[in-house]
């Protein structure tokens, strides 16, 4: 994601789409996703928890999640008037790099995000 503008950061965003939001788990990540009434590029807040290890590890599996979603959202799909969250999980360190995208993909459509075909 090359431009900052469309990151989330803020700890009240990310419970806000939390809370409101719709909620995906798969096996190499977890999608949360809150439609917005405009048609701004979609915003991506990305987080990975203690449990997934130290921060080497998840500074790692951060780093898949961005490319993933850079793939997906940016390239391919270029999604507007969403939020999203996704959250790595144990399984994202490990799981093949095409798996994680198509993990995406499949989040974004059961979350019933405008535009994910």
């Amino acid at each position: 994601m090359a431009d900052r503008s469309v990151r989330l950061k803020k700890r009240a965003e990310f419970l806000r789409i939390a809370s409101k939001g719709r909620k995906v788990p798969c096996p190499g990540l977890v999608l949360q996703a809150l439609g917005r009434d405009d048609a701004d590029p979609a915003r991506v807040g990305f987080t990975v928890t203690k449990k997934v290890g130290n921060a080497v590890i998840r500074n790692r599996t951060r780093r898949r999640l961005r490319e993933a979603v850079r793939i997906v959202v940016t390239r391919e799909q270029q999604l507007t008037g969403v939020d999203l969250v996704v959250i790595g999980r144990d399984g994202t360190r490990g799981r093949a790099f095409s798996a994680l995208v198509e993990d995406l993909r499949r989040a974004l459509r059961k979350a019933g995000v405008r535009g994910a075909e």
